[in-house]
């Protein structure tokens, strides 16, 4: 489960935190001519115990997302479902879908203004995805206004500003009744809101650094820390020579009178009389002496989802997702991070599901709707793998009916013991579908009779566990989601989470459950209602 707490959408529901407790004076069902209780008897022990401690060895060096064990981990997984003839769907004949993460943070950044050094997050900030090496030195800056070049406005013309550094103000003119300058209109243009497009228009230009004037450095650093601060992930390979505008330096106004001195109030004078109607460009040459250097750590990773359909009868173009992530969070030197709870027992959980659903598609008694069994990389990268998938899906997104995601189900959480009701914590299925909430509580009474834990699905909870794993990813687009989850323990995301904790028999137990829910989602009649709202 990715470790961080990620924001997210609001939902206009008061959602089950209860517990269920089934009735288990009703026997549960426990004959071969059922065709939901033949198929999970597939689902046992001993597989349960071979896929755990084969991914969760050190061999698999904690699987993580771009290193050699990551890949062994996709090819277990691949290997897995070529054995239970599922067709291969995936890139190249195969069951990968690729996925690429570039991961970008600053090595060094400086910035000295007549050689005094200025602080970043206090006077100035840059953004390293948007941003190349290099190292520049100048005696002099060229003032440019706004930085526009448009059909109503156009501060370049007739500026030579190739190989130069300018200043600019953010936002765009307007005049003193609040019409723009540039879209002739109240509404203020794509200038304003996307600074991109003013580095982007620079680097055209020949400038070989832009430095802008915040109106709000505070509030633009307060938005925007975490990709300041930590390394900024994006989906993607986007090398260096991908940055489409210049080097851009946000600095604070204070440090903008510093640089500008004695050319501070011919500047304004300029913006003045240009509110008013009666000026030309905002235009000046200003000595000063300006260093910056721009060093970035840059890493591209490949990695891959892997892809284990079980094509339906009847309603085979109708898509029910069965998910978990297969990564983890690999080696700190030569320790290794196993994730057998975290997320080796999801992962096997979907291969004995997908076994199960194969063994029932073989005696041609298969699913009418079809299920593809999804094994996401990245996700403790920040649900990568599975935002990947959500926009690039292999079948119509608008097919997809559900996802059943699962996400650590091999231990007692640290709220239960060996000695109490075996039990799931159950997240998200009443929050776009009434139904699936009603199909999961009706199967596990029907079959299993686990005690059914709602706390975390509690919209207050702190935890915001909806937001954390792969699922959320559907959910957002408006496909009803599931996750079942066994809690947190002592042993999340250490070296003591390892394969000899996993208690086999509940864990065989839970996956048992979530398979019947499943076929009832790939066999009944009608497609789930979604009838929760998104905000």
């Amino acid at each position: 489960m990715v470790i961080s707490v990620m924001t997210g959408l609001s939902i206009s529901a008061q959602y089950a935190k209860h517990k269920d407790m089934p009735d288990k004076s009703k026997p549960v069902v426990s004959d071969f001519n059922d065709l939901s209780y033949k198929f999970s008897t597939t689902i046992t022990s001993r597989d349960i115990k071979e896929h755990i401690f084969t991914l969760a060895s050190d061999a698999y060096e904690g699987r993580e997302t771009g290193t050699e064990g990551n890949t062994k981990a996709a090819h277990y997984i691949a290997d897995k479902f070529k054995s239970l003839g599922l067709p291969a769907i995936g890139n190249d004949n195969g069951y990968f879908q690729p996925v690429s993460f570039t991961f970008t943070s600053w090595d060094q950044l400086s910035l000295l203004v007549n050689g005094q050094g200025y602080k970043l997050l206090r006077d100035f900030i840059a953004f390293p995805q948007e941003s190349k090496k290099d190292e520049i030195v100048t005696d002099e800056i060229t003032f440019l206004g706004y930085g526009i070049q448009d059909t109503n406005y156009d501060d370049y013309a007739g500026a030579d500003v190739k190989g130069k550094v300018i200043m600019v103000y953010d936002g765009e003119p307007t005049l003193s009744n609040g019409i723009s300058m540039v879209s002739n209109s109240s509404t203020l243009s794509k200038w304003s809101s996307d600074w991109k497009l003013k580095s982007a228009t620079a680097k055209k230009n020949g400038v070989k650094l832009m430095l802008v004037i915040s109106n709000d450095l505070k509030t633009l650093i307060a938005d925007n820390r975490r990709q300041l601060v930590n390394r900024v992930t994006q989906l993607g390979n986007f090398p260096e020579e991908s940055v489409e505008g210049v080097n851009t330096i946000f600095i604070s106004s204070t440090l903008a009178e510093t640089i500008l001195e004695d050319n501070r109030n011919q500047i304004i004078e300029k913006r003045d009389a240009l509110k008013q109607g009666n000026g030309g460009q905002i235009r000046t040459t200003v000595k000063v002496d300006i260093g910056s250097k721009f060093l970035i750590k840059r890493q591209i990773l490949e990695g891959q989802n892997v892809l284990g359909l079980i094509e339906g009868t009847d309603k085979k173009d109708e898509i029910v997702i069965v998910s978990g992530h297969y990564d983890h969070v690999g080696m700190k030197g030569d320790e290794v991070y196993n994730g057998a709870d975290d997320n080796a027992s999801g992962t096997t959980a979907v291969l004995e599901i997908a076994e199960a659903l194969a063994t029932a598609k073989k005696m041609k008694q298969g699913p009418r709707r079809s299920v593809l069994c999804l094994l996401v990389t990245g996700e403790e990268k920040g649900l990568l793998g599975s935002e990947y998938y959500a926009a690039n899906p292999i079948f119509p997104i608008e097919n997809t009916t559900v996802d059943v995601n699962i996400d650590m189900i091999g231990r007692w959480g640290e709220e239960y013991s060996a000695q109490d009701q075996p039990y799931n914590y159950v997240i998200g299925s009443d929050r776009l579908s009434t139904d699936l909430h009603k199909i999961n509580t009706e199967m596990n009474q029907k079959y299993s009779q686990l005690l059914l834990d709602y706390k975390y699905n509690d919209e207050a909870d702190p935890n915001r566990f909806y937001f954390r794993s792969d699922h959320y990813n559907f959910a957002k687009m408006g496909i009803p989601a599931i996750f079942f989850f066994n809690g947190v323990h002592k042993d999340y995301h250490r070296l003591t989470d390892t394969p000899d904790k996993i208690d086999i028999p509940l864990m065989r137990h839970r996956a048992a459950q979530i398979f019947h829910t499943v076929w009832e989602l790939a066999n009944r009649n009608d497609r789930i209602r979604v009838d929760g709202v998104v905000k």
